[in-house]
Formats: structure tokens, sequence, C-alpha cells
């Protein structure tokens, strides 16, 4: 190759360590010793002439590198040191290859670490030490062609061994960029987790909303509602949205030691229309949903996590989901569980008191009643007997409660009552 075009080849990242010749052992060739001391001679001019070494790298890096431009538009003094030093050590392994392995593979790791934290790409990085280390065997060949052109031919001799340190020395950064790259997304993701669960928590700070808008890819003045799931996570609504969930739903879900949350961005809809942002939800068999009411932006998301637990309270235990905007009464009892079962004492009493058979039948005639919209006819059908029996069944419980069920206010306070036994017994 052309020494122009391997000068142009070697300038990409930031100085590529250099080969390191392997030291003499007994019986070593003298062609051998003869091309370490034409290396080292070389190496030596090469040491002293490391500022301009390292200026022609840099230039190199930005005229060809797109990758690193940022990195020297930002911080030129400080990408132009990292290049300088790594040129250095690569010099010096030259020279002393077990005196500076240490020191050299520090340096590589240290730049693919950096890199990897800039956002560099792998394959940019890599590219540049390998273009580094084309420089300094170009500038190897171009001082002993000046200085002794007939020894030109020994680094023939060395060669192997230099590209073997430049190999070494890529293997090693691109396990440093790795690493920091896996480092970098683990504390990515454990700050999106802890900013989420702050909001979920009620204690995220108010500064903090940008950037948990951010880290959660949602706009800090929408629409949410919280999703509270106990069993599994559902299926049908993810961050990749399923058909039937509307456009404009985002969902962030935040895994819990008991329940999983879901931060369901619901659009600007109105909240009594049509649209279900919920649409095409599943559950797994016997896990249980609460589903909370509509709130504006994430500050208020720590209201809106209470009152899908509240909901997510509400479900049978067979499972199934629960929205609190359909079950507002037992959501207010069970919001105040010592008044609950206060009022149910207070109602029901005489009624809780019976002989357990005959209680489970007065308390479930009532219950029927109340589902069937107050018609005696279709309770009896609901519980096999007869539309007279649901009706002694009735006058008894109003001899018992002391409430009339032709009276709006005792019929609220029997139904209240019935809920709390069923919600909190």
């Amino acid at each position: 190759m052309h020494p122009a075009v391997r000068t142009r080849a070697m300038i990409r990242t930031g100085p590529v360590p250099v080969p390191q010749p392997r030291i003499g052992r007994r019986g070593r060739s003298l062609i051998d010793a003869d091309a370490l001391r034409v290396l080292h001679r070389a190496a030596r001019v090469l040491l002293d002439e490391l500022p301009d070494l390292t200026e022609r790298l840099v230039g190199l890096i930005q005229e060809q590198e797109t990758a690193y431009r940022t990195a020297l538009e930002t911080d030129y003094a400080g990408t132009w040191q990292e290049v300088h030093r790594s040129l250095r050590h690569s010099v010096l392994s030259l020279l002393d290859p077990r005196g500076n392995r240490d020191a050299a593979r520090r340096c590589s790791w240290k730049i693919g670490v950096r890199r990897a934290e800039q956002g560099v790409p792998l394959d940019a990085l890599l590219h540049a030490f390998r273009l580094g280390g084309s420089l300094v065997w170009q500038r190897l060949v171009e001082e002993t062609s000046r200085s002794a052109p007939e020894d030109v031919r020994l680094l023939v001799h060395v060669a192997t061994d230099m590209w073997n340190f430049v190999d070494e020395h890529c293997t090693l950064v691109a396990d440093a960029y790795r690493q920091a790259e896996r480092q970098l997304a683990w504390r990515r993701e454990n700050r999106v987790r802890l900013l989420a669960a702050a909001l979920l928590d009620g204690t995220s700070r108010i500064a903090d909303l940008p950037e948990t808008a951010e880290g959660l890819d949602l706009p800090e003045h929408g629409r949410y509602l919280v999703v509270a799931v106990a069993g599994g996570r559902p299926t049908g609504l993810s961050g990749a949205r399923a058909a039937a969930v509307p456009p404009s739903t985002r969902v962030h879900w935040h895994t819990g030691v008991e329940v999983d949350y879901g931060i369901v961005l619901v659009g600007d809809e109105d909240p009594e229309g049509d649209d279900d942002p919920l649409e095409g939800l599943e559950l797994a068999p016997g896990s249980k949903a609460g589903v909370g009411s509509v709130v504006n932006g994430l500050a208020a998301v720590g209201d809106a996590r209470r009152l899908a637990d509240l909901a997510l309270s509400i479900c049978p235990q067979q499972g199934g989901t629960v929205r609190l905007t359909e079950h507002l009464p037992e959501a207010l009892v069970v919001s105040c569980p010592e008044l609950g079962a206060t009022l149910a004492d207070q109602v029901l009493g005489p009624v809780l008191r019976l002989e357990p058979a005959d209680r489970d039948v007065l308390l479930d005639t009532l219950a029927a009643w109340l589902t069937c919209d107050g018609s005696a006819q279709r309770a009896g059908e609901r519980l096999y007997c007869h539309r007279n029996t649901v009706l002694n069944r009735l006058r008894r419980c109003e001899q018992l409660t002391g409430r009339s069920l032709a009276r709006p206010l005792d019929v609220v306070e029997i139904s209240l009552a019935l809920t709390a036994r069923r919600l909190l017994r």
C-alpha cells in the first residue's frame, strides 16, 4: 500500500496502541536482533515528535471520522490529550513492551469506557484505533527510510508483533466499551425505575418531572390513569400497543413486589366518550386489575396510583377487572374500612347476630332484591323461590333493622352496609 494511503488509514480514532515486539530469547536470530535495533532507533525519534504526531492523528480523525466530530468540537483539548497519551503508550511499548504493558492497557480501557459514555459507535472507535496503529507504523517506516534506507527491510520481522499489539488493544477497547455500555444501560434503566417509583409513590419532585417525562417517554402534561395488576402483567396493553388499543394510548409498566403498575397516557378524549384506553386489556386467569380514574399531568400520577389500588382492593377473589368509576360506592366503603365496619354493624347488627343459616338467607335476599332493582319477582327467580317468600324475608329484615325498604335513605344505608360486610369481612 502506498505510504500516503496508509497514513490516511491510520487516523481514525484516537491513539492506537503500537505493537509490542516479543523480547528476544536465547537463540533468537541475529536478524531479529537487528530488526529490534532498527525498531527502537525509529521509535525514539517518534517519541520526540509526539506532539506533531498527535496533531496529525487528531486532524485525520476530525477529517475522516464523523462520529468523533462532536467530541472534538465540545472538548478538543481533552480529546487531544487522550490521543497523545495513547500514542505515547504505544511508542513506549515498542521500546519496552513488558514495562509499559499495564499502563498501555489501562489507557486503552479508559478510552473504551469514555467513548461508550459519549455514545461514539464502537465500529468508529475500533476504526480509529487501527488508524492510529497504521499512522505509527507508517512513521516508523518513514523514519527508517530517511535515516537508514538499507534497514527498512528489517522492519518486516517485527510487523507481526506490532499488529498483534494493535489487535490486542482493539479487543481490549471493545471489551471496555461493551462493559461500560452494559453499565450505562443498567444505570439508565435503574434511574427510570426510580423515577417511575417516585411518581407512583407521589414523592416525585417537581424539578424531576421533565427528566421523568423523558425517561418514561411520556408527556409531562398529559392525561393519565393507572392500572394496578396483581397476579401477572396483562397482555394486549403494552408499550408496543395492540391493534385494539386507541392510537393515543401509551403505557409505561413498573414492576412491583406484588403489584405491577401501568401508567397509561389516555390522550385528550372526553372521559365520557366511547374510546376506551384499556380496550384489549387481557388478564391472565385468576389475575386482578384495578383501574383508577383519570388525572391531569405526571405530577398527579401518585393520586392515580392510590385510586388504582383502591379499585384493586374491590376486585373479587376469583379475579377480574374493576374500574373505579363504575364502583364508587364500594370504593367509598373500602377507603375508610373503620367507618364501613361501623355502618355494617349499626345497620345490619340484628340480622348479623342471627343463626348463620337464617342470617345468610336474609342477607342473600336483600342483596338479590337490590341487584334486581327492587323487583321481588326477579329476585325470587334468582333465588329459586316464590316472590311472596322474598317479600316475607324483606319484611323480616325491616323489622330487625328498623329500616324501611320504601324509604330511599334507608335503602342507601342498607346497600352500603351490605357492601361493607361483603368487602371487609
